[in-house]
C-alpha cells in the first residue's frame, strides 16, 4: 500500500468519544464525553425553528453571519468590558475544535513550538501535530494543578511562541486566580509570544472563584487569540458554533484558514444563536446556580462512597482518584468501569503528557437523576472492581 501520513499515525482516535461508545456497547451512565442532556434555550428553538421554513439557508458570510457576530460582539462586550469590532475581529467558526486549529494555523509556523499546560484537553497535542508544531508541555503540579512559574519561563526560553491556556481547565475544572494569570501576561509580554485562550467554560464558574479574561490584563489584547464555543453555555454541543477574536491582523489570517478548512457554520444555526446571545444576565445566573447544584450532588455522592477527587472550581468535569485499585492504566480500568459498574469515564492518561493513570474524569452536565443512578452504581465499584 502507498505509504500514509507520518503525522497522522502518532496519535490515535479521541479516546473521550471512544468511551461514549463503550458506553453504549455496556448501557452505562455516560459520564465521560462532556456534553449536557438538557434541551437549548426555549428561545433558541423558536428562532431555529422559524430559520427552518425562512431561512438562511445558503452560505452564510464565509467568516459569520452580520448579524451574529454583532450579537456575539455585544455579548462579549458585556461579560468582558472589551471593545469589540465585528466585522474585522470575529471569526465565527464551526465549535470551537475549529477555532482552535484556525487559530494555530494563523499563528504558528511549522517547526514553532507551543506551550501546553498537562493536564490537558486532548485535542491539543493533535493540534500541534496537524499543524507541524512542536509542544512543550508544562506540568501543572498536584494537589491544586498550579504552575511553578519557573518552569514556565523555561518552555519561552525553550522557543515556545505561543502558550495554549484552558480556564476554567479541562479536565481538572481548576480556575487560574488573577496573579497566576497574570504571571503568565508578563511571561507573554516578556518573550513576545501569544495566549491562544480555551474560553469554553467561561460562564461555568463555581463561588467564590472569579473568572478573568485574559485579554483584559494590562498589554494582552493585542497578545490574545480566544477560542470559544457556544456548545457548553446554550447546551448546543450538536450544533458546532464556535468563534475566535483577536485583533484584526491576526483574525485576517484566521479568516483564510477557516474559509478552506470549512467555508463557513450553518447558516440556520447561526441565525437560531443570535437568540440566546441576546439572553439576559439572569439566564448566567442561572447557568451557574444549576451547575453548582449538580455539581453537589456529583461530588457529595463521591464523598459518601469515600472516592477521592480534585473539588473542580469551574467546568463540568471532575478528576477521581482511582490509586486505590491499583491498575497499570487508566484506560483499562475506563473499560472495567463501563463494563462492569455501568458508568462511563475517561482515562487520565487521555489528558497529561507525564506517566499518569491515577486519575479518571468524570462529567456531571447531567440531569441529577442521572447523576444520582451513576453514583448507585457507582456504590457497587469496589465489589465489583478488585485492586490488581
Amino acid at each position: 500500500m502507498i505509504q500514509l501520513s507520518d503525522k497522522t499515525s502518532t496519535f490515535t482516535d479521541s479516546v473521550i468519544r471512544r468511551m461514549t461508545r463503550v458506553c453504549a456497547k455496556y448501557d452505562a451512565v455516560n459520564l465521560s464525553q462532556g456534553f449536557p442532556d438538557n434541551n437549548p434555550p426555549k428561545e433558541l428553538l423558536d428562532r431555529l425553528a422559524q430559520a427552518v421554513y425562512k431561512g438562511p439557508h445558503q452560505y452564510a458570510t464565509t467568516w459569520g453571519a452580520a448579524n451574529t457576530r454583532e450579537a456575539l460582539a455585544k455579548k462579549i462586550e458585556h461579560f468582558s468590558g472589551l471593545k469589540v469590532d465585528p466585522d474585522s475581529e470575529l471569526v465565527i467558526t464551526c465549535g470551537g475544535t475549529e477555532a482552535m486549529m484556525a487559530a494555530f494555523m494563523a499563528t504558528l509556523n511549522p517547526g514553532d513550538k507551543v506551550a501546553i499546560f498537562s493536564p490537558f484537553y486532548e485535542n491539543y497535542g493533535a493540534d500541534a501535530i496537524l499543524c507541524g508544531v512542536t509542544p512543550i508541555y508544562v506540568s501543572l503540579h498536584e494537589p491544586d494543578f498550579t504552575f511553578d512559574r519557573k518552569e514556565l519561563e523555561k518552555a519561552f526560553l525553550d522557543g515556545a511562541k505561543a502558550l495554549v491556556l484552558c480556564n476554567p481547565s479541562n479536565p481538572s475544572g481548576r480556575v487560574f486566580t488573577y496573579q497566576e494569570l497574570l504571571d503568565i501576561a508578563n511571561l507573554a509580554e516578556k518573550y513576545n509570544a501569544f495566549v491562544i485562550t480555551d474560553e469554553v467554560y467561561e460562564h461555568i464558574v463555581f463561588k467564590p472563584n472569579k473568572y478573568v479574561y485574559f485579554a483584559t490584563l494590562p498589554g494582552m489584547k493585542d497578545r490574545t487569540v480566544v477560542c470559544n464555543s457556544l456548545s457548553k453555555t446554550y447546551s448546543i454541543t450538536g450544533w458546532r458554533i464556535g468563534y475566535v477574536y483577536a485583533n484584526a491582523k491576526v483574525i485576517d489570517r484566521v479568516r483564510k484558514v477557516h474559509d478552506f478548512l470549512t467555508i463557513g457554520a450553518a447558516a440556520p444555526l447561526q441565525e437560531a444563536v443570535v437568540a440566546g446571545l441576546l439572553l439576559p444576565d439572569s439566564y448566567y445566573e442561572n447557568l451557574q446556580k444549576e451547575y453548582t447544584e449538580k455539581r453537589d450532588v456529583f461530588l457529595k455522592g463521591l464523598d459518601d462512597l469515600g472516592i477521592k477527587y480534585f473539588k473542580p472550581q469551574g467546568s463540568y468535569f471532575v478528576l477521581a482518584d482511582i490509586s486505590e485499585f491499583n491498575y497499570d492504566s487508566s484506560l483499562e480500568f475506563c473499560y472495567d468501569l463501563a463494563k462492569y459498574v455501568k458508568v462511563g469515564a475517561v482515562p487520565g492518561q487521555s489528558f497529561f503528557y507525564e506517566k499518569q493513570e491515577r486519575y479518571i474524569r468524570f462529567h456531571f452536565a447531567k440531569d441529577q437523576a442521572v447523576l444520582k443512578q451513576a453514583i448507585a452504581n457507582l456504590s457497587h465499584l469496589r465489589e465489583k472492581i478488585k485492586v490488581k
